[in-house]
């Protein structure tokens, strides 16, 4: 028998097209995360505020619902959890500036992207308690 895990990294979704967050939330759930999925920077707010605790990868797009975008989300993450890994996705061209330590990726993105961002966070986090990684 394998052993238990209390709590397992929790991984937040936040795109407003239905078929790119399912895809995501299946490729990270592969990882072995816990995904929150969001449809809007606001909501994703309010788990960053809330539940948070346990969230270690952020991806978002820049273009959601509502009246915030996922560069202003990537910003208040941050502020909320300035360790947080951020990606920041859109298929046009970025142009404004996104917080120290937040990665961009230009659409279309591979979905093996996804799977080694899952992979490399999970291996950082299940050695944490060892080394830290320089």
């Amino acid at each position: 028998m394998g052993q238990s895990r209390p709590c397992r990294a929790k991984a937040l979704v936040v795109e407003d097209d239905p078929l790119q967050r399912e895809m995501i939330e299946l490729l990270l759930e592969e990882g072995e995360f816990e995904v929150i999925c969001c449809e809007s920077a606001e909501a994703a707010e309010l788990v960053l505020r809330s539940n948070g605790d346990n969230v270690v990868l952020m991806l978002t797009d820049v273009e959601l619902a509502g009246n915030m975008t996922g560069i202003e989300l990537a910003y208040a993450a941050k502020k909320y959890k300035p360790d947080l890994d951020v990606i920041v996705t859109s298929g046009r061209p970025l142009r404004q500036r996104l917080p120290e330590g937040t990665q961009f990726w230009s659409k279309p993105w591979a979905p093996l992207d996804v799977i080694r961002v899952a992979e490399t966070k999970a291996s950082a986090l299940s050695g944490r308690g060892s080394h830290r990684p320089s």
